[in-house]
Order: structure tokens, then sequence, then C-alpha cells
């Protein structure tokens, strides 16, 4: 499934108990907080048992199914008949080695974790249970953890929010005392945020549900403002050299390569330059540790026909050719809009891009993409005008201004370094080689 993604939501299954699938036929439909995708049978044969069903949340590495191979109960007869032939019994009485006989007792409510002692009425993942246990969250203070997973239940996104919080929300309500779901949350005056009001539905109004992307965008950007100090630097750059080189090449390049060079391409070529300039721009923090990324992989937010977002991965961008970064920006936009990305297209990202200037914004602060630690936004290329300094004095031109805003975690970036790799960004950008082939 990719770095870093854990768990996925079996949404479909395609094949049901007794099918007969091929090598690589797609047998379900499954969702992660990245991309939605099928599975592929990895053999050919019958399908026997469904082990999950639809809606389930599975962990990575588990069997969501059995699929019997022809010609496979010939093989395990042969071999349950070898073993047998194999196995010699020794009548003789087993040593006694001294202290064995703990090991081989069985466990008792002493020995068995709080974890372990749960009661079934909700299901955890191995995930949300191995933090529970190492951050020391008792049964009973999971239990009222909100859930945001199918049938109500606790993602590793949702005990991290909880855990962010935990410091200054009571875990352990008073008697008599009822703790909403927002008091859990850390949305009230305790935690220091202030506290969000519960809107009444007046009967006329519409209450629609999140879909589960929008409840994990939802998610990922809670998460996100409660990881990072958000600190912010805007520049405005003359973009007028960069529009006109535009003009001039983009019909010949649309003849030659079949496709369109848009801007997208053209800025994050100047953001790889930037974070070459400034690898400390291309970091993660893992709590006091700041891990510099070897490779330049951007992530490029789109916006879907849902009205959801999702940021495919352009990996080691700085390799690729302006003509290569063109392609691979219009084959992962294509991709997201048809709903055709790979769990692989969405993992890795380093540093994300984001254009906002394609709704007519004139800029915006972004949130971050964690566990990266900054995010560029631009804005629409407006013509405006501007004093320039030329050798006969000072005169009034009409130039195209687009404005660049980043925003950066202050725990690793401070102001000086986030708007110097800013200000290059721009002056990337403004110094375009009017006269360069594609």
């Amino acid at each position: 499934m990719g770095e870093s993604v854990s768990e996925a939501t079996l949404t479909k299954w395609l094949k049901a108990a007794g099918d007969t699938v091929r090598e690589d036929d797609a047998v379900v439909e499954i969702a992660t907080d990245k991309v939605d995708s099928d599975v592929p049978s990895p053999v050919e044969g019958t399908v026997k048992e469904l082990l999950f069903k639809e809606g389930d949340v599975v962990q990575v590495g588990d069997a969501i199914a059995l699929i019997e191979i022809a010609g496979a109960e010939e093989i395990v007869a042969e071999n349950e008949e070898e073993t047998a032939a194999e196995v010699v019994f020794d009548d003789e009485p087993e040593a006694v080695i001294p202290g064995i006989e703990q090991l081989t007792q069985p466990h008792t409510d002493e020995t068995i974790t709080p974890i372990e002692k749960m009661s079934d009425s909700r299901f955890y993942s191995p995930l949300v249970k191995s933090i529970a246990e190492q951050e020391g969250i008792r049964p009973e203070e999971l239990e009222r953890i909100p859930g945001s997973g199918a049938e109500g239940r606790v993602t590793k996104h949702d005990i991290l929010a909880y855990l962010s919080v935990k410091g200054t929300v009571s875990a352990t309500p008073a008697a008599g005392e009822v703790q909403s779901d927002r008091q859990v949350s850390g949305l009230d005056g305790k935690s220091g945020v202030p506290p969000v009001r519960v809107v009444g539905d007046s009967g006329e109004d519409e209450i629609v549900e999140m879909d589960r992307m929008r409840r994990l965008i939802a998610d990922h950007m809670v998460h996100s403002i409660h990881t990072s100090p958000h600190v912010f630097s805007v520049v405005e750059a003359d973009v007028t050299d960069l529009v006109h080189w535009r003009n001039k090449v983009k019909d010949g390049f649309k003849k030659r390569e079949g496709e369109n060079i848009t801007f997208t391409p053209l800025i994050i070529e100047a953001i790889t330059k930037a974070l070459k300039d400034f690898p400390m721009i291309n970091v993660s923090v893992d709590g006091y540790n700041i891990i510099k990324r070897k490779h330049i992989n951007i992530g490029m937010a789109a916006a879907l026909p849902s009205g959801n977002l999702i940021v495919p991965v352009i990996k080691d961008a700085d390799q690729l050719s302006l003509v290569g970064l063109s392609k691979a920006v219009n084959d992962l936009a294509g991709r997201a809009r048809a709903n055709q990305l790979k769990p692989d297209d969405t993992q890795g990202g380093t540093f994300t891009f984001t254009n906002i200037g394609a709704f007519g914004n004139i800029f915006g602060m972004p949130i971050i993409n964690q566990p990266q630690a900054a995010i560029l936004a631009v804005g629409t290329i407006t013509k405006k005008p501007a004093v320039l300094e030329t050798e006969h004095g000072d005169v009034i031109a009409i130039r195209h201004k687009m404005y660049l805003t980043m925003s950066y975690d202050h725990r690793v970036i401070d102001g000086a370094l986030g708007g110097s790799f800013i200000r290059k960004v721009a002056d990337y950008l403004e110094n375009w080689d009017k006269e360069r082939i594609i």
C-alpha cells in the first residue's frame, strides 16, 4: 500500500465466494486516507472465503480472502503424508528445567496488559492498541475517544489528535459529569482553543454528512494545526517575462507534445531549485530530531470533481526536465480527476505546492501537509501598474504580478530562513530566461 499506509477500508467486494479468478483480476475495492484503488488477485483459482465485510477497516498485511489454487489439495495431501511419516513419538517424560514452568503456565489477569483486557464491544486496530499501550491510555479512557472511522472506529488520526490535547483535557470526568466529543477533541476552553457551540437544527436546514474523504481531510487538517506552530511569509513576484515566454512557446509545445504547458511545472521547477539552495526547508520533524530529506518530492494539491482535495506527488522533481515536469503534472492531475491514482502516487512528498490562483484567488494561507514542514501557495496572475527603473529614469509600466505565500513549521523554520526561501523562489520566476528553448 505504500510508505506510511497502515490500514485501509474495504469498500466493495468485486468477487464472491465460489467465483473463479485469474491472476491480476480485481478482487476488491479499498480506500485509504490517500486514495481509492483495486486489489488484484496474485494467483489464479477459486475464491473460497471472504474474511472481511464491506466497510471493515483492515490492517496492511492482513489476509482478506482465501483463494484455492488448482491442484493445491493434492499438494497439501502429499505434504501431510510426508510430515506424518517423519514424526517420531517419544514416550520418555520431558526433562524438567528449573524455572521453565512460569513460562508455560497460562496467563492470569495479573499478567495481561490493560489493553488486552478490553471488552469486545468496540473494535480497535493493532496500531491503535499499540499507541494506546505506549501512551498509557487505559481501556475505559480509550472507549471515550470519538472515532471517525467506519462504524465509529478509532483511527490513528483520532488517537493522535486526542493525545495532542490530553495534557489539558481531563481524561476521566467526575461522577455525574458527561464529557462531550468536543471536549475530548480539545474544542473547549480548558484546552486553550475557543469553545465551539453545538449548532442546532431549525428543522428547515439541510444536514449533509461528510463523506469518508472529507472526514479524513478534516482530521488531517486538525492534526496539522495541533502539531505545527504555523507562521507565514508573503512576497509579490513580477512574472512578466515568464508569462510572455509561455505565451510564445505554448502552441509549439502543444503541437509537439500533444498536451498543454501550464504555469504549474514552471513554478515547481523554481521551487525545486530553491529547495536545493535551502535544504533545511525540505525537512520533517520527529520529536527533537530534524530529518533532512534526501529526495525532493513535490506534492501537488489537486481539486477533485467532488470538491475534495488530493495531493499526488512528483518524485525526484529536481531530476526532471521542464518537459518531464509538465508531463508529470498533466498525468497526475488527469488521473486524480478520473480517480485512477495508485496509493504510491500520493506517498513520500517532502514539500507541497498549491495553486489557488486557479480559482481566482489573490493569495491564501494554506495548512501544512504533515509530516512536511512547509507548503507554498500561488495566487492568480494579474496586470498591475508598477514603477520600473530604467537608464532614463523611473517609468510606470503594466506588469504581470503574482503573490506567493508560504506556511511553515516554526519549530524548525524561522522567519529569516522561510522568508529567504520564498524570496528565492520569486527570484527564479522573475529572472526567467526569455530565450529559453524547450
